[in-house]
């Protein structure tokens, strides 16, 4: 009896510490090879199930793959087994597994996937696989189609440890109606210097990403930083220098004197400029979501750096989606203080806008593409069980968290404390010229927080919508930062301007003024894809202009909570410098 059960608990720890999830290995243990998804090479996001095109699967049993992460589930992951008998250790000669026969149907489908440069990618060990279906050849005048029978896999090992995978496609058929093509495969090992922590160098590419533009772009967003926060102080501090001088020698005159002075500037609206902002339950919305997404943000990026992120399959956006789920409080504690500081009444309901305003764009934007995705049968169409998921997180984790931080918000920091008292009835706003509008502030505000994060751009894209893994999160953090800065420079900048021109509608302005960059990252976004992408297609293109508007949305909520949270402090502190009478 106590033989069997050391049996048992030898089996079960043997089970444990050697598979794919812990990726050590004995000799002659089995290795997994996973079918994930074919598609057109240029169309990256357009993926389907591999078995979608009628190859023919191996004679071993199946196995079971259920998606491990909330994010292999959202991005699309559909491993299934190759059926291919592979050994940890042992080399196999060019050994056939399968076979098909080229009915009407079948055929078709091959040439078209040739047609479409189609890709295919696998998994060995987590580690990403890729091999093109075919290629056309023309010869005299006629286009014949070809397909590539015979996969050979080069493996290297590190003690018990898969550290490199390389595939080999030969053995290339015509596709003739009625023909019967075989498919083969073949493994060979051999001991790789690699080391298992060094194993997922070798898809980066730091010619790509370390060039020297993007080193010089970083550089010149450092030093245009430098030049407009020395240029912002100079001139605040100059120009505030003189207006508490003026301001000084005012105070100094009597009511006669005063009355008949020439008053101007941004002290005169000190009764109006903490009136409540209009529309203040969306607008506290917008800045509790826009607190969120800055943690967020920030929370992911140095989770990347400190983690490696990019190693594992939808990682990072499961770090994201459970860094959301976990600073909710954080949006109903921001949105909720500021709400009722503002007077609002009906907090419930702008909890619930808080809570749920970034997740329905979200489901919103995702629930459309995902009907274009299920048409076309693509391996991108979420399926139900996830939507659940997302359901529930949503109701369960997201809403409660976001109601804790109303209250505590309401409670701790709903009290107004502004420095000037606000006048009953509302200063006129006098006229000014045409280029001091708030809404040309707000269309020319985002022009320099875009200079300073569109090479950063360039970079993100080609890594989303083109076969390159980024990597490179030190530079993200570093461009994130110095977008914060420029975005709290000019905001401060544009908020001046307007106050000083008597017009105390500062809230949205710097908002928006700050939140106009992502307009101008959607207006890039078309130049990119006309440019310098080869897509097509009505599923790629709404896949690409619908997830490139939810991402430049966040990017607006971000730069316009960040601007807001800069230009508030800037506004108390000049408020509370001037004596006030």
């Amino acid at each position: 009896m106590k033989s069997t059960i050391l049996v048992l608990v030898w089996c079960c720890v043997s089970l444990v510490n050697s598979d794919e999830h812990t990726h050590t290995y004995d000799e002659n243990e089995e290795v997994v090879l996973w079918m994930n998804t074919v598609g057109p090479y240029h169309n990256r996001q357009e993926t389907y199930a591999y078995f979608s095109l009628p190859f023919c699967v191996g004679s071993k049993q199946a196995i079971s793959h259920y998606h491990e992460t909330l994010g292999e589930a959202l991005q699309g992951v559909e491993l299934e087994f190759s059926g291919l008998d592979i050994e940890f250790k042992a080399d196999i000669s060019a050994t056939p597994y399968c076979e098909i026969e080229l009915t009407d149907d079948k055929q078709k489908a091959f040439v078209y996937a040739v047609k479409n440069h189609y890709w295919y990618q696998m998994y060995i060990d987590d580690l990403p696989i890729w091999g093109i279906v075919g290629e056309s050849e023309e010869n005299g005048g006629t286009v014949n189609h070809f397909i590539w029978t015979h996969k050979k896999f080069d493996i290297g090992y590190n003690g018990n440890k898969i550290v490199d995978v390389n595939l080999t496609s030969e053995n290339k058929v015509r596709l003739d109606l009625n023909a019967k093509i075989p498919f083969t495969y073949e493994v060979n090992w051999r001991k790789s210097p690699i080391k298992y922590e060094d194993r997922f160098d070798k898809y980066l590419d730091p010619n790509f990403f370390q060039h020297r533009i993007h080193w010089f772009s970083i550089f010149n967003s450092f030093m245009m930083v430098i030049f407009l926060v020395g240029l912002v102080s100079m001139i605040l501090m100059r120009t505030l220098r003189k207006d508490y001088a003026r301001y000084s020698k005012d105070e100094e005159m009597d009511d006669m004197e005063r009355d008949l002075g020439d008053e101007y500037g941004w002290k005169q609206v000190h009764g109006d400029v903490f009136r409540p902002a209009s529309q203040p339950m969306i607008f506290s919305a917008l800045i509790g979501t826009g607190y969120q997404v800055v943690t967020v943000s920030l929370c992911v990026i140095i989770f990347a750096i400190l983690g490696e992120l990019y190693t594992e399959r939808g990682s990072l956006l499961s770090t994201a989606i459970f860094v959301y789920a976990a600073t909710s409080p954080i949006n109903g504690y921001c949105g909720g203080s500021l709400y009722a500081r503002m007077g609002g009444k009906v907090w419930i309901r702008q909890m619930l806008l808080s809570a749920f305003l970034l997740p329905a764009m979200v489901c919103g934007t995702a629930f459309l593409i995902n009907f274009i995705a299920i048409y076309y049968h693509a391996s991108r169409a979420i399926p139900f069980g996830t939507m659940v998921a997302v359901t529930c997180i949503c109701l369960f984790v997201i809403l409660p968290l976001t109601l804790v931080g109303t209250v505590l918000g309401r409670n701790l920091a709903g009290q107004p404390d502004y420095p000037c008292r606000i006048n009953a009835v509302p200063r006129p706003i006098p006229e000014k010229k045409w280029f001091m509008e708030p809404a040309v502030i707000v269309g020319l505000g985002g022009i320099l927080p875009f200079g300073s994060i569109f090479i950063e751009m360039y970079f993100i894209f080609t890594s989303f919508w083109a076969y390159k893994i980024y990597y490179v999160y030190g530079f993200m953090l570093l461009v994130f930062v110095i977008l914060m800065i420029v975005t709290v420079c000019v905001t401060i900048v544009c908020t001046y301007f307007l106050l000083n021109a008597e017009d105390y509608r500062w809230q949205w302005t710097s908002f928006l003024s700050a939140a106009s960059t992502s307009g101008y990252v959607y207006l890039y976004s078309f130049y990119y894809f006309f440019f310098k992408t080869k897509m097509y297609g009505l599923f790629q293109t709404m896949f690409y202009f619908g997830y490139m508007a939810l991402f430049s949305l966040t990017l607006g909520l971000l730069c316009g909570t960040v601007g807001y949270i800069g230009t508030s402090f800037f506004v108390r502190k000049i408020y509370s410098t001037v004596k006030i009478d």
